[in-house]
């Protein structure tokens, strides 16, 4: 029988883990997709390009309401082509402006 291996969390993979689960929930919300279908979304999911409901009009809804939730400013100049490529960029993304703003 192989040894159980304990998995400790850390405040740093609870953020990361609250982090991604805003992101779904701004994308369900804004985009008004279905739970289900964020729900199974992984981080190569392509967004930008791959999801009808993604135009630069929710583009800016989607940033308005991440930095509302996250208590975050985003800057134009923040934003790239890549930000909105797949959820794990996404998500990299608002998790990097979450430490901007916590040092």
């Amino acid at each position: 029988m192989a040894p159980i291996m304990k998995v400790e969390r850390t405040q740093e993979s609870d953020t990361a883990v609250e982090t991604d689960r805003i992101v779904r929930a701004v994308l369900t919300d804004v985009l008004g997709l279905a739970p289900a279908q964020v729900e199974i979304f992984t981080e190569e999911t392509p967004l930008f390009g791959a999801l009808p409901e993604l135009d630069s009009m929710a583009v800016a809804g989607l940033l308005t309401e991440l930095e509302d939730r996250l208590d975050i400013i985003i800057e134009d100049d923040d934003i790239d082509g890549d930000t909105f490529e797949t959820l794990g960029s996404l998500t990299m993304f608002a998790q990097s402006k979450l430490n901007e703003k916590a040092r």
